[in-house]
């Protein structure tokens, strides 16, 4: 790579082959060969037809599509029609998601300016950036949009704004000087300007040094383009349990069809019996029930600031174990804002300052005069630290445009990257006066008297060293420091650069963009929930470290590392070291990248924070990336899985509170699932195995699976949030769903659901096949509607609040409605294959059907009393 910033203006001419007069024209056809054109390029996008197509490649899935076939094939339609439909839907939301997940580079291309002004063959003209070569010379004034990337090499105070790219909102002010330094940052590149970026302030003409995917914002393109996008661990979970599951329900069916057809059984009813076994082992509704449990949480998030745009990432947030966070906007307020006031020998907080202070009034008032800030309807206009002057003026109950009006501004010295100042002449208390503001080290050179409470001095050298000493410790305080003086003005005479000089120095007034007063609350609740918080920024090291120890985040500077520092290190280094840093300041997009890989590669759940086009690609990367809403460019919010509208990091926390929660009640309402299958599963094979007929037809498995469950399995994933669930550590990332535990809870409960639903086949089938199969299938409905309620978590009903989820009353109420429709609906009853029963045979499903719920809460009961004894001896 050519560090063109490490270059002089002349050396990139003559490298570049070009001169100030810009490009010729006779050049552009050979130069547009060797380069292309100057826009964003991506891979061949599958057809939105493939992406649909693809969604039926899951085992599962093609499983089911098998017993579809089968059951049109041997006239049982309804079953196949349930079926398809089903597949159907899921194959629509998964390429409904697709589709929405390719915005990104779209976004990226909307920030290329659709023109530039360049100089070709001597004269100044406007082209399409498309059509810009590496070469051109190009001209930029404020308001211009950046359309490549390129280095300065005529410079009149240029101002760019490079937020997209360092994710800093302050302006940068270039320079054409060269660069000695051999690595810096992309912020410390104060000689060379970049696409995506635009002109606040000034002019420059600039030589484009590179286009296109070679551009900053190509390389971002191009990372945004690779970067993988992680399935969620429930995502992995749920793809190995299908595996799993699928390999033994093939190897189960193929068991009991062999059976079957050794026993006597024709081919056609073998095979049905195994599709029957196959549609009762799958969990049909599983990925429909954990989609609508997803959506339901995102509606609670939503109210609280957090936009979820992919459903699966808001289980994700309950395993996060690192957040990796953006400095700006995030974790501070993104306003800068004045902490204290130096003046008459004083440092003076602003939480105390003093209206009748003659001193302090004066450099207020001062500091409104030589400024070009306003605000308006909560509408703030000028450069961020002027504008933070203007809010300091409210405090002491000056209104700037008062101030302005009352003391009008006779003459000025524009700002000037060279001199680092500026004044303002104004006549004030009768007295002309020229009023100078800038950086510390330039005015407190120039002074010769200084402003007291006694009166006007010459200043001395114990006067400067205490004002030196003053400017040290707010610079270690992370404080900008504005230096502001004063002297008298004739304006008979034109205001010049030596009115600059023989000044009397008045005070310094501190600023920083301060922390949120939330912030500090929210990282030590992460630190106590077993996650840790992580700032990496474009800022600078000092800055951040000092925003980072508020805070909570960083302990010793030792924890900081700069970009140049990460650079140095080997991907196999960082992982080693990344659990020691904190804070990484001056850090490029490949860096933010790089950092999420090594905490993954760690074994960890990474959330990534971020507002910028430099930030979208870590975005993509980490498990959650989160934008911010109200700063965020349209890339960041694209790329990532949450969006925050109120742009704060104690959301995040919120968020990753109602994510254990949702992860919690999905883990339950996939053991309700589960273990109800099961118990089909068993009873079926029981059958099976005993040469017994088939305890139930398959649309009773498929009306069990899709509606019954559905209910209450829904029902679950709205159950209240446990207010303490952040007090426990973040789950681990390789955690298997189907955990020992986990699955011998699933069979015990699915082996007693299948005992009761037995005995009722066994009561039905002394009357007949048909009133064994419907008491079975009744018996089996209706024990898994009550399970429901056992499923609402670890505790008993008692323990949780027996109607504190009326949700879960509700489902288990128009489940038992349903049932009952068909059970007593003539139409329904021919279509379902179901028997008139008898009142005492009602009464003997009924008293089965509760047996489950009976004695899985009474177990719940005599644990939880045991644990509470357990806890009270501790």
């Amino acid at each position: 790579m050519d560090r063109y910033y490490n270059k002089s203006s002349e050396e990139v001419l003559s490298l570049l082959q070009t001169t100030r007069e810009g490009l010729k024209s006779e050049e552009l056809g050979a130069l547009k060969e060797k380069y292309g054109n100057n826009e964003l390029v991506e891979g061949a996008r599958k057809s939105i037809f493939r992406v649909f197509m693809e969604q039926f490649k899951d085992f599962l899935v093609m499983i089911l599509i098998v017993a579809a076939i089968v059951s049109g094939v041997l006239g049982k339609l309804e079953s196949a029609i349930v079926i398809i439909v089903v597949i159907m839907l899921n194959a629509i939301l998964g390429t409904v998601q697709h589709v929405k997940a390719q915005k990104s580079l779209d976004a990226l291309k909307a920030l290329a300016s659709p023109m530039a002004k360049v100089k070709r063959d001597g004269n100044a003209t406007e082209i399409p950036s498309k059509d810009l070569m590496v070469g051109d010379l190009m001209l930029l004034d404020a308001g211009d949009f950046i359309s490549a990337d390129g280095r300065i090499i005529e410079n009149y105070n240029l101002q760019v704004n490079e937020s997209s790219l360092t994710g800093e909102a302050e302006s940068v002010l270039k320079s054409a000087e060269t660069i000695s330094t051999a690595d810096i940052s992309l912020g410390d590149r104060k000689n060379m300007v970049f696409s995506g970026s635009f002109v606040t302030y000034g002019r420059a003409e600039v030589i484009v040094t590179n286009i296109g995917m070679s551009t900053e914002i190509g390389k971002i393109a191009n990372l945004l383009e690779n970067a993988q996008e992680k399935k969620t661990p429930l995502q992995v979970s749920l793809d190995q349990f299908g595996k799993k599951l699928a390999v033994i329900i093939l190897i189960i069916c193929g068991i009991i069809l062999t059976l079957n057809i050794v026993k006597g059984a024709s081919p056609a009813e073998a095979f049905m019996f195994a599709i029957s076994l196959a549609v009762a082992a799958i969990p049909e509704a599983l990925s429909s029930i954990v989609t609508i449990v997803l959506a339901l949480g995102t509606q609670k998030m939503a109210k609280e600031n957090a936009i979820v745009r992919k459903l699966h990432a808001v289980e994700s947030l309950g395993g996060i174990s690192v957040i990796c966070s953006d400095k700006t906007g995030t974790l501070t307020q993104n306003k800068m804002t004045v902490q204290k006031l130096f003046v008459n020998g004083e440092v003076i907080e602003t939480s105390a300052v003093n209206k009748e202070n003659e001193l302090e009034h004066t450099l207020t008032l001062m500091s409104l005069l030589c400024n070009d800030a306003i605000t308006r309807e909560a509408k703030e206009i000028g450069d961020p630290t002027e504008v933070a002057l203007v809010d300091l003026g409210e405090l002491y109950g000056l209104d700037e445009l008062v101030v302005r009006e009352t003391y009008p501004r006779l003459a000025e010295l524009a700002f000037d990257s060279d001199r680092k100042l500026m004044t303002t002449a104004h006549e004030l208390k009768g007295e002309q006066v020229a009023i100078t503001k800038g950086a510390f080290d330039v005015i407190l050179g120039r002074c010769d008297h200084i402003q007291t409470a006694a009166g006007i001095r010459p200043i001395t050298e114990e006067d400067k060293a205490q004002i030196k000493q003053i400017n040290r410790v707010f610079s270690e305080q992370s404080l900008r420091v504005l230096a502001f003086a004063y002297r008298p003005y004739d304006s008979t005479k034109e205001l010049t650069l030596e009115d600059e000089n023989h000044l009397t120095f008045l005070g310094l007034i501190a600023m920083m963009d301060p922390p949120r007063l939330e912030s500090a609350q929210a990282v030590a609740d992460c630190i106590k929930a077993g996650i840790k918080p992580v700032m990496i920024t474009g800022d600078h090291k000092i800055t951040a470290s000092a925003i980072a120890k508020q805070i909570g985040i960083l302990n010793s500077m030792d924890e900081a590392i700069e970009g140049k520092e990460l650079d140095a290190l080997s991907d196999e280094e960082l992982r080693n070291k990344v659990d020691q840093i904190s804070v990484y300041a001056r850090v490029s997009p490949e860096h933010k990248i790089r950092i999420v890989k090594a905490w993954q590669d760690n074994g960890n759940v990474v959330a990534m924070t971020g507002d910028g086009v430099n930030d979208a690609p870590a975005l993509k990367q980490a498990d959650i990336g989160v934008a911010m809403g109200i700063t965020g460019t349209e890339v960041a919010k694209d790329a990532a899985s949450m969006i925050l509208t109120d742009d704060n990091f104690s959301t995040i926390v919120k968020a990753i509170s109602n994510g254990r929660n949702i992860y919690a009640n999905i883990k339950n309402a996939i053991k309700f699932l589960l273990s109800g299958n099961t118990a089909g599963i068993l009873a079926v094979l029981y059958c099976s195995l005993l040469a017994l007929p088939n305890p139930f037809v398959p649309l009773h498995l498929l009306f069990i699976n899709l509606v019954t469950d559905s209910l209450p399995a829904i029902a679950i994933g709205v159950e209240p949030y446990r207010k303490d669930i952040m007090k426990e550590k973040p789950r681990k990332m390789d955690e298997p769903l189907l955990s020992r535990s986990f699955a011998l809870e699933v069979l015990f409960e699915g082996i007693l659901i299948s005992c009761v639903t037995l005995v009722a086949f066994y009561m039905g089938k002394q009357v007949n096949h048909l009133t064994a199969s419907t008491m079975a299938f009744s018996t089996l409905c209706l024990a898994r509607l009550f399970h429901g309620l056992n499923c609402r978590g670890k505790a008993s009903l008692f323990q949780l609040g027996v109607f504190s989820n009326k949700a879960s009353w509700l489902a288990t109420l128009l489940g038992v409605v349903l049932w009952a429709m068909i059970m007593t609906i003539k139409p329904l009853m021919s279509i379902f294959e179901i028997a008139s029963l008898s009142k005492e045979q009602f009464i003997s499903i009924g008293m089965l059907s509760l047996v489950p719920l009976v004695v899985i809460q009474l177990i719940k009961l005599i644990l939880g009393a045991k644990k509470v004894s357990s806890t009270s001896k501790n």
